[in-house]
């Protein structure tokens, strides 16, 4: 479901999944991914308001996507043998990010 929640980086109400709730002391805190700027923000439970009914049916401006069968790889450097060879990664590097978004513009 698409909620409204208030994001305090664009200074604006956004539209938003709830990816997850966090309990804090002072209350709960959501992680929510925005449908209209591809961004992923958290936000304390106040900031979080049920989606107007005409509003709900405008099509997100972002999808959530991944590249298909395509993993991160990374450069692994062995300094006592002095080698550098490209390997599996858990997550993707910076390095190789700013690359694809360098390709996609």
């Amino acid at each position: 479901q698409v909620y409204v929640v208030f994001s305090e980086e664009l200074k604006c109400w956004c539209r938003a999944l709830v990816e997850s709730v966090r309990c804090q002391v002072d209350g709960y805190q959501l992680s929510c991914f925005l449908v209209d700027f591809a961004k992923y923000c958290s936000v304390p439970s106040q900031s979080i308001r049920v989606l107007a009914g005409a509003f709900a049916k405008i099509p997100h401006r972002a999808k959530k996507c991944r590249l298909h069968c395509t993993k991160p790889l990374t450069l692994h450097i062995d300094y006592c043998e002095n080698t550098a060879k490209i390997g599996p990664a858990k997550r993707w590097d910076t390095a190789a990010i700013q690359h694809f978004r360098k390709l996609l513009e």
